[in-house]
């Protein structure tokens, strides 16, 4: 069975379990998963499709980026493609492309690259301010957020995922966390304080978002 999304053919799969409802998900970016039991006939799952077809819009977005980070190595905000040979004895770039030993040493320079740039970032951001405590900076994959300020023990984490992005959204973060040092809410003096140091904060934040 073949279903069309966004003009991209997808593939159909269908499993039948004795389920009373239709459930669907996406496999891969070309094939729809869909699980039904024996009495609900490919026009019925069909007409289900077409119901749902904003909500197979948004997974196969989801899907199509999920594999893109997969495919490619993001390094600030540009994607390279990955080749891995043995004779590689470092991590390289060239155009395109990133040349490594494996995944394993590609990931461990990612670890490493966070280290290196958020550190020196953070170094070359502090002097600007005034009255900053001393903190400890620690760096962590992170899911709903770019950054923490924990004022209680003067902590400021950020997010691993940051590397991935343009070094000036990295920077608007690190100022985001520093200016909570002044005002620990998003108050309209949080905001005249990071204004202060990143003035195109509205955009960095949607491109964050985006």
């Amino acid at each position: 069975m073949k279903y069309e999304v966004e003009g991209k053919i997808l593939d159909v799969l269908i499993v039948r379990k004795p389920n009373k409802n239709v459930y669907m998900s996406f496999k891969n970016s070309h094939t729809i998963l869909v699980t039904a039991n024996r009495l609900i006939s490919e026009k019925q799952i069909k007409q289900i499709l077409d119901k749902n077809y904003k909500y197979l819009v948004k997974m196969l977005d989801r899907k199509e980026l999920e594999e893109e980070k997969k495919n490619y190595f993001w390094y600030l905000g540009k994607k390279y493609i990955p080749v891995y040979n043995d004779s590689f004895k470092m991590v390289s770039f060239d155009s395109d492309f990133i040349y490594a030993k494996n995944e394993a040493m590609l990931n461990k320079f990612y670890k490493n690259e966070c280290i290196r740039i958020f550190s020196s970032e953070v170094n070359r951001i502090i002097p600007y301010f005034e009255n900053i405590p001393k903190f400890t900076l620690k760096i962590r994959s992170m899911k709903t957020r770019w950054g923490v300020n924990n004022r209680g023990n003067n902590t400021i984490t950020l997010n691993s995922e940051l590397l991935k992005k343009d070094l000036d959204l990295l920077d608007y973060v690190i100022i985001h966390e520093l200016c909570h040092f002044y005002e620990g809410n998003h108050s309209e003096r949080f905001w005249a304080h990071v204004y202060k140091y990143y003035p195109n904060y509205k955009e960095a934040r949607k491109r964050l978002r985006a």
